[in-house]
């Protein structure tokens, strides 16, 4: 009984061990992806890759950003892989036309409408990962990735990004969106440490200081959905609030998420240049707001209704709404509850990252076909009506690799030779 605790602690060979062993799982699980054109096919329950789902420019550059990592690791093969979805993404999910990526292709090679700032922001992070990794035709397509992002996406004058275009680029949707920003601010900080420029640290704390305001003005409940002049909608969609890319409310396992950015964005070099001697006061400065979005998802979310895990949504007065526990929560409360316990020291964020591994194996981890299941329901039975399958790897893969990683360099830098 002893030994089985050890391996849900921080900090002990077993519980490193167990995260080894999870990350090269989830590698072999996953390397089936490649479509002939490159794209990432929708993996199912087994690794099997589902066919007549689209495939889609979001999870092929996830799958670049996980394999290339792999092959920084030295698994055998990943290099490939990642190099077969980098074609993808070259090709196939590429606009030679208007510029930018679709969205995605149908299973008969169509192409899926709009041009979205979450799959662009995601296209840079896949190419910052390939090209440390050395994966040919990585560098061409992070610069042309970041020219039509800037060109795009991105609005000076807010400091933030907008959501959604029209294929052509041609419309500009009105709906203003914190889930992309969030990406965005992933990205940015990426290529910030790929490129060693700063520009991209200091657009990411533009998007960082405007959240946390919202935040603020929602006792550390970030609202996700804008209006075109960046006014909180917080009833947007009420009547359907398990919407995989704009649910109802509030959404923990964002404000968790956003707590790791921040931390990792004020811990890194660029940020000591930003401030100089203002830096350790800064610093204090948002790691309390992290620590606070972290606090805030725990107190609402984590075994919010009698069974273990966190519910996927809840409302503005904290209370769940759609119960449903997702995998992509948990993988950012491991992470989150690891990075907060390096820097402040405090012991009950060791002790959430125990509570989080022991109920990832019992419950979360399929230890049949492999990977995690992606959503249970609120009895932590496995359910699929937002997210069928195991579509990819990202989440639960960098849940293996950051709590033993730096807190102030983005995570494929640290695996760069």
């Amino acid at each position: 009984m002893k030994t089985e605790s050890l391996k849900y602690q921080l900090d002990t060979e077993e519980n490193r061990a167990f995260l080894r062993t999870g990350a090269k799982a989830l590698l072999a699980f996953g390397k089936r992806f490649p479509s002939p054109g490159g794209g990432s096919f929708y993996l199912g329950d087994d690794g099997t890759p589902w066919k007549d789902q689209s495939r889609e420019t979001w999870i092929t550059s996830r799958m670049v950003h996980v394999y290339s990592i792999g092959a920084m690791m030295g698994y055998e093969g990943a290099a490939a892989l990642a190099a077969e979805g980098l074609k993808g993404l070259q090709g196939e999910l590429r606009d030679r036309e208007h510029g930018g990526f679709y969205a995605g292709r149908t299973p008969d090679g169509g192409i899926l409408s709009g041009k979205h700032c979450y799959a662009h922001a995601f296209v840079i992070l896949a190419a910052s990962s390939a090209y440390l990794a050395g994966i040919e035709g990585a560098g061409e397509l992070l610069q042309s990735a970041i020219k039509i992002y800037d060109e795009r996406f991105w609005d000076p004058e807010q400091g933030m990004a907008v959501d959604l275009w029209d294929t052509d680029f041609s419309v500009l949707d009105p709906y203003r969106g914190l889930n992309a920003n969030m990406h965005s601010v992933e990205a940015f900080l990426a290529v910030a440490d790929t490129l060693e420029d700063e520009t991209y640290h200091k657009r990411a704390g533009m998007i960082i200081d405007r959240v946390l305001e919202w935040a603020k003005e929602s006792d550390y409940r970030i609202p996700e959905h804008f209006s075109e002049d960046w006014k909180p909608e917080y009833e947007k969609n009420a009547d359907h609030p398990d919407d995989p890319f704009k649910p109802y409310g509030a959404t923990p396992g964002h404000g968790m998420e956003w707590a790791r950015l921040i931390a990792q964005w004020c811990m890194s070099d660029f940020a000591d240049r930003l401030w100089g001697g203002e830096t350790e006061n800064k610093r204090q400065y948002y790691i309390e707001q992290a620590c606070r979005l972290f606090d805030r998802a725990m107190e609402d979310a984590w075994s919010a209704d009698g069974a273990e895990g966190f519910v996927y949504t809840t409302d503005w007065k904290g209370r769940p709404v759609v119960r449903d526990r997702m995998h992509w929560t948990l993988a950012e409360g491991i992470n989150t509850a690891a990075v907060l316990y390096r820097i402040t020291g405090n012991e009950k964020y060791a002790k959430a990252y125990e509570n989080f591994m022991r109920y990832l194996d019992n419950c979360v981890l399929d230890h049949g076909c492999g990977s995690w299941y992606h959503q249970l329901d609120e009895k932590n039975r496995s359910k699929g009506t937002v997210w069928p399958g195991k579509p990819d790897l990202y989440h639960a893969f960098q849940a293996m690799l950051i709590p033993y990683g730096r807190c102030d360099v983005s995570i494929a830098k640290q695996f760069a030779k």
